[in-house]
Parts: C-alpha cells; sequence; structure tokens
C-alpha cells in the first residue's frame, strides 16, 4: 500500500552533521503534514520536527537553529539536515507522514534509522 523508507542515519562525532531522507511511494494522492520523531532508549517517542502541506515548519525546542526540515512534494520525499550533533541526539528516528489514499486518510511511519553522536 504505502512504504516509507528512510536512510542516513549512522554513527557521528558531537559537533558532526547528518542528513535523513524519507522516501514514500504507493498510491498516495495527497500528501499532508509530515514529520520527524525519535525514541531513545528507555523513553517515549518524541516529535523532532513537523512541516506542513503549505512548508511551515515547527520544531522541538531542544533542536531549534540546528535541524532543518523539508519536502519535495515532487518527489515524494522528507528530509531532516541535522547539525551541531549532540549525545542527547542519539535515537532511533521516525518518519511519519499524513496523506490521502483513494479511500482514506492514514498516517504511517518509516521502520527507523538509528543515529548516534559519541566520540
Amino acid at each position: 500500500q504505502v512504504q516509507l523508507v528512510e536512510s542516513g542515519g549512522g554513527l557521528v562525532q558531537p559537533g558532526g552533521s547528518l542528513r535523513l531522507s524519507c522516501a514514500a511511494s504507493g498510491s498516495i494522492f495527497r500528501f499532508y503534514a509530515m514529520g520527524w520523531y525519535r525514541q531513545a532508549p528507555g523513553k517515549e517517542r518524541e516529535l523532532v520536527a513537523m512541516i506542513t502541506s503549505g512548508n511551515s515548519a515547527n520544531y522541538a525546542d531542544s533542536v531549534k537553529g540546528r535541524f532543518t526540515i523539508s519536502r519535495d512534494n515532487a518527489k515524494n520525499t522528507l528530509s531532516l539536515q541535522m547539525n551541531s550533533l549532540k549525545p542527547e541526539d542519539t535515537a532511533v528516528y521516525y518518519c511519519y507522514i499524513d496523506c490521502l489514499l483513494l479511500d482514506s486518510r492514514r498516517g504511517f511511519w518509516g521502520q527507523g534509522t538509528q543515529v548516534t553522536v559519541s566520540s
């Protein structure tokens, strides 16, 4: 039906950068809001950044000024540029899309990609 494939995670030193990507495929008629969430060990999943269909972005206070979310509707992709990474950014990152299918509006999650910030 709908598949989300994430890429770009890995190990990076504090202060470094990573770029996460999420590619959506399937019978999607329209995208609404899209976002990135993360879940660290022993913690609940939390919103990192969200971007609306009108390209209005919101960020968690902990990542403001360091992360940038973007979307390419023509390519059905969502990205997260992460700069000045800190050890506390270590988590599994998940993309999420809210979209319109043939018969319903639904949300979908990616499989997650590990980001580890460590020296």
